[in-house]
């Protein structure tokens, strides 16, 4: 080398020259033949997106509804155009795809043949919502940039390949409505930076796997819907920046791990539906335990609810720690000890809602201190000392619910001073000093209960207008003063006023007249005078108390004008005129009492025409001359006492007739002659019959016959010497077969026979002649209906004075030829709908018009409902086409009334028994009606514990519980309202989903749903007669309701499900809440998890 370099020094300048010209010529050459790096960048990217569009093209020719891509976005994939202008497909700066999005675009395929290799620099990938099946390939793992993955909604299944916890740059999973099953992989360990992580809605089992605690980076957890067991990791609380927790629905066991506390991010916890043996943080399960004091460490917290569990112990005071709270729902449960003081520190809170538990002690002052605070409820409880004074203070409180506690002292004097209070009550304690002096001005009332406790004060200057009261009891109290000062005509809505046992005085002044809707009045036991005011006959009352009092002077006739009364009681007054003709037009009257007064006369014939009656008590008057024989045809009467009057004669034979006679006194009269020959007056006690002049007849306590006179009454004692229970039960059988014994005796003598009716309607043209004519004898050509027990009829009543009046007729099946069970059974069917329809009044219940009854037929009239029964719409093809999701929104929101009225409104409650689609009527305007009340039931106190001895119902829509329990319940109600309500979004009976979701298994969850083998979606099931109801809209929002509650009402377990009132309360009376993803990603399995 050195040599060389010398020897190039000893050339001439000019050779040197020609050297290096060859030497750039040379280089020059070299450079022309060599391509650029720019160049060979540009070929390799370009080779790069060959591969990426064939990967594509490869996969979409796999997929196997190809055919319907002519007219869809996938047409564009064309190897003709760069896929950087495919639908759904999105690239970098450098032309490399590194987004792929493909929601719910329908694609039907595998992933196997999916090159994921050839997509370097693939950084999305969402595949939501499509057919997409078979497993997840294992190399999905060749996505080294993935950093959001959604496969969810599709029909993948297999395990969770451990690959894929190579994907280290994930920040969002979602495997979510697959049919994955498996344990989740222990590598998911290494995705760190992973911030959303949803596996929920499949079908993986095993435990949640302690690496879990390792993705500290978690703000979302979805584990629901699966078969996940084993206990709550403790390492969970090592993902502080977790705000939704999700692990429902699931096999979960063992107590929550103390560390859940140290997730003080924690927005949402949803723990439902496992075994979990401690404590739990949702509502209406069975949740037993104490509530854990590290709960109180959720501080982000919003929204906390346990209501309707069994949890016990006290309520911890780290509760107080929840200073975002705006709901504190614990009402319920079984929770003891006192409320904490603690409670006050929670600023936000707008709720509190302790009602039905066990808590003793006071109720905290401190709760003064939460400024925003609008309804305390304790109701149900123990508590006992005063209401703090402090509640004086607060000025946005809307409703004060502390009833049945062992309250004392004095209300706070300004409870309303904010003047926004609708509903206080506090019933049932032992509270004393005055009406608070706010409530004079606190006109926003709507509902005051204050009965049953000591308070004193004058009602003359301590209450003031109320235009929006509709519920008014201050009875069993102490307070004085007089009802003429009132202004009546303010109180608009005022339909229940109360304020029987005080000290009540003066007159009943003719202005309560003037409160338009008033139905029930109650001021029995005061010390009211007067006389009863005619213009009582102005209202449309259904109830009227003014028993116990000092009332003097005559029955007003006015009151014959109370067309709508059922219930009349005016014992215990001076009254001193004779029964007045004119009461006899108070056709609904159910009960009767006029006892212990000063009547005299003798009883009008016209009490005959109180067809409904129930109960008769006319004891302790003066009244005089025979017993009416029209008294024989009061057949639902029940109880009838004549004691202690100047009666005589013989007692009415026809009585024998009123079958439904239970109880019977007719002491103390002048009575002679054989006693009725029935169940009531052969079990008669000596009392009820004694003091007479000469009774005899079938009672062990009188002589049999007329053998001899007795110098005070013709009753004798002798020892029965068995045999009375047998007696008793042919005695029943027997009065069944004499009642048909009449019936066709009579029959066949022409207009002998007896007849029987009541009419509640002002329509003249309503009689028994007119529905015979105008179904021309009940012709087959004018029947619309048949059920197990009649037919029914269309009516059209033809009228001189107005537009003919058009009734639905039900006639009861002719029984002549049947056996004595079968005609007890229609009989009973006949007086359980009567005696249930004038018991109730509601928008969405059907109207009964009258009846009749006599030899030939025994008629029930209805209003007509002009498009028949839900099912016959639902079952019509065009018909149903007309029903839209708005009407049927409508038509389930007025069952859930009509039902939520009868068994929480009601007094006693009135159990339907056969909530079908077939006993849903219709209107033209598609407002719906509950009819069909044969088997109802009135439930009364001990019929809770009773049982029902005949069948009742129909199949597909009776509880499960109705094959091995007879026990009359509610929730027999609400299971077949969730059958409804499920048939009307769907279109026809929704037995084969029932089926397929639930079980009655007894030792599972309570709701006892079990997950199907591939997710449903609320809009594959819905009726597809009619445009589906959109994605976020209002008919949206309430078709997803229904379906919600639907499914809540039809659980197996009758204490999971939920009451009509609570389905009212969410689905009526307050707003549904937005939906939180579209209405077509909404699955079953999801709503199941969102009922509680």
């Amino acid at each position: 080398m050195e040599a060389s370099f010398f020897s190039l020094l000893s050339k001439t300048p000019s050779q040197l020259f020609r050297n290096f010209q060859a030497l750039i010529l040379l280089i020059s050459i070299l450079l022309l033949l060599w391509p650029s790096s720019s160049s060979l960048s540009v070929a390799a990217a370009a080779a790069a997106v060959n591969l990426e569009a064939e990967a594509l093209l490869t996969w979409k020719a796999t997929l196997q509804n190809q055919h319907q891509f002519n007219y869809h976005p996938l047409s564009s994939w064309s190897a003709q155009t760069s896929p950087c202008a495919w639908f759904g497909i999105f690239c970098n700066n450098q032309g490399s795809i590194a987004n792929i999005t493909l929601v719910g675009t329908g694609l039907k395929a595998t992933l196997e043949v999916f090159s994921f290799s050839s997509f370097p620099n693939l950084v999305s990938l969402n595949l939501q919502n499509n057919s997409l099946y078979g497993p997840i390939p294992s190399h999905i793992a060749n996505l080294s940039k993935l950093s959001f993955l959604d496969l969810s909604l599709n029909g993948f299944y297999g395990s969770i390949p451990s690959e894929i916890g190579s994907l280290v740059r994930l920040s969002s999973l979602s495997f979510t409505s697959n049919n994955l099953n498996g344990s989740i992989p222990t590598s998911f360990a290494n995705l760190t930076q992973l911030l959303s992580l949803g596996l929920d809605r499949n079908q993986l089992s095993g435990y949640i796997p302690q690496e879990i605690g390792k993705l500290a980076s978690l703000t979302t957890l979805d584990f629901t819907l699966n078969k996940i067991t084993g206990p709550i990791q403790a390492g969970i609380g090592n993902l502080t920046n977790l705000s939704i927790l999700r692990l429902g629905w699931n096999n979960l066991y063992g107590p929550i791990p103390e560390e859940l506390g140290l997730l003080r991010g924690l927005v949402k916890l949803d723990l439902s539906t496992n075994n979990l043996t401690d404590n739990l943080f949702l509502s209406s399960n069975k949740l037993s335990g104490n509530i854990p004091s590290e709960l109180g460490k959720l501080t982000s917290l919003s929204d906390f609810q346990l209501y309707t569990n069994r949890l016990t112990g006290p309520i911890p005071p780290s509760i107080g720690n929840l200073s975002r709270l705006n709901m504190l729902a614990f009402s319920g449960n079984q929770l003891s000890g006192s409320i904490p003081e603690e409670i006050g520190m929670m600023r936000s809170l707008i709720v509190i809602n302790l009602n039905t538990n066990v808590l003793t002690g006071s109720i905290p002052a401190s709760i003064a201190n939460i400024p925003n605070i609008s309804y305390i409820g304790f109701a149900g409880n123990r508590l006992s000392g005063i209401v703090p004074v402090e509640f004086s203070n607060l000025t946005f409180l809307q409703g004060f619910d502390v009833p049945a506690n062992k309250l004392t002292g004095s209300l706070p004097p300004d409870i309303c001073i904010g003047g926004v209070l609708k509903v206080f009550t506090a019933y049932n304690n032992s509270l004393t000093g005055p009406i608070p002096r706010s409530l004079k001005n606190c006109s926003t009332l709507t509902r005051l209960r204050l009965e049953k406790n000591q308070l004193t004060g004058n009602i003359s200057q301590d209450l003031g207008v109320y235009p929006d009261l509709n519920y008014a009891d201050l009875s069993d109290n102490k307070l004085q003063g007089e009802l003429r000062s009132w202004n009546w005509g303010s109180l608009y809505n005022l339909s229940t006023l109360k304020l029987a046992r005080n000290n009540i005085s003066g007159e009943i002044p003719a202005e309560v007249g003037k409160a338009p809707h008033l139905n029930l009045l109650d001021l029995s036991s005061n010390r009211l005078t007067g006389l009863i005011p005619g213009e009582l006959s102005q209202l449309r009352l259904y109830s009227l108390s003014l028993n116990g009092n000092l009332l003097y002077g005559h029955l007003p006739p006015r009151l014959g004008n109370l067309s709508y009364l059922e219930y009349l009681n005016l014992a215990a007054n001076n009254l001193n005129s004779s029964i007045p003709n004119e009461l006899g037009n108070c056709t609904k009257l159910l009960s009767l009492n006029l006892s212990t007064n000063q009547l005299t006369g003798f009883v009008p014939p016209e009490i005959g025409d109180l067809k409904a009656l129930m109960s008769l008590d006319l004891s302790h008057n003066f009244l005089t001359a025979d017993i009416p024989r029209e008294i024989g045809g009061l057949l639902f009467l029940e109880t009838l006492n004549l004691s202690h009057n100047s009666f005589v004669g013989s007692i009415p034979p026809g009585l024998a007739n009123v079958l439904s006679l239970r109880d019977v006194n007719v002491s103390y009269n002048q009575l002679e002659g054989p006693i009725p020959d029935m169940e009531s007056f052969r079990r008669a006690p000596f009392e009820a019959l004694r003091n007479n002049r000469d009774l005899c007849g079938n009672n062990s306590v009188l002589n049999p016959s007329k053998a001899g006179k007795q110098s005070d009454a013709s009753i004798i004692v002798f020892p029965i010497l068995g045999g009375g229970i047998l007696l008793i039960s042919l005695a029943t059988v027997a009065a069944f077969f004499v009642y048909r014994r009449i019936k066709a005796r009579k029959a066949s003598t022409g207009n002998e026979y007896l007849q029987v009716f009541a009419i509640w309607t002002d329509e003249a043209a309503l009689t028994y002649e007119s529905i015979i004519q105008a179904t021309e004898s009940f012709d087959s050509r004018h029947q619309i209906g048949s059920g197990s027990s009649g037919s029914v009829y269309k009516a059209a009543l033809q009228s001189t004075t107005k537009q003919n009046q058009v009734v639905a007729v039900k006639k009861l099946h002719d029984q002549s030829g049947e056996g004595v069970e079968r005609l007890k059974a229609n009989w009973r069917a006949f007086r359980s709908e009567i005696r249930a329809l004038t018991n109730i009044k509601h928008r969405n219940i059907v109207k009964l018009y009258g009846f009749f009854s006599n030899a030939q037929h025994s008629l029930l009239v209805y209003e007509f409902m002009e498009r028949g029964s839900l099912r016959s719409v639902l079952d019509d093809a065009e018909k149903a086409k007309e029903l839209d999701w708005e009407d049927r929104v409508k038509i389930v929101k007025g069952i859930a009334s009509a039902l939520s009225y009868m068994h929480h409104d009601c007094r006693p409650p009135i159990v339907h028994r056969d909530i079908s689609s077939n006993n849903v009527l219709l209107d033209l305007d598609f407002e719906a009606k509950l009819s069909d009340f044969g088997t109802a039931r009135l439930l009364r106190p001990d019929d809770r514990v009773s049982t029902t001895s005949f069948a009742a119902g129909t199949y597909g829509y009776m509880a499960p519980e109705r094959a091995y329990s007879k026990k009359v319940d509610e929730k027999w109600d609400v299971y077949g309202f969730g059958v409804v309500a499920l048939e009307v979004i769907i279109g026809k009976h929704p037995g084969d989903l029932i089926s397929s979701l639930t079980t009655t298994t007894k030792t599972t969850s309570p709701s006892s749903f079990s997950s199907p083998p591939h997710p449903t979606l609320l809009k594959d099931i819905i009726d597809d007669r009619i445009t589906q109801p959109g994605e976020d809209g209002e008919v949206a929002k309430g078709v997803f309701a229904i379906a919600k509650f639907a499914l809540a009402c039809v659980r197996a377990e009758p204490s999971s499900r939920p009451t009509m009132q609570e389905v009212t309360m969410d689905m009526v009376t307050f707003a549904i809440p937005p939906l939180t993803q579209p209405f077509s990603q909404v699955s079953l399995e999801e709503l199941f998890a969102l009922v509680d």
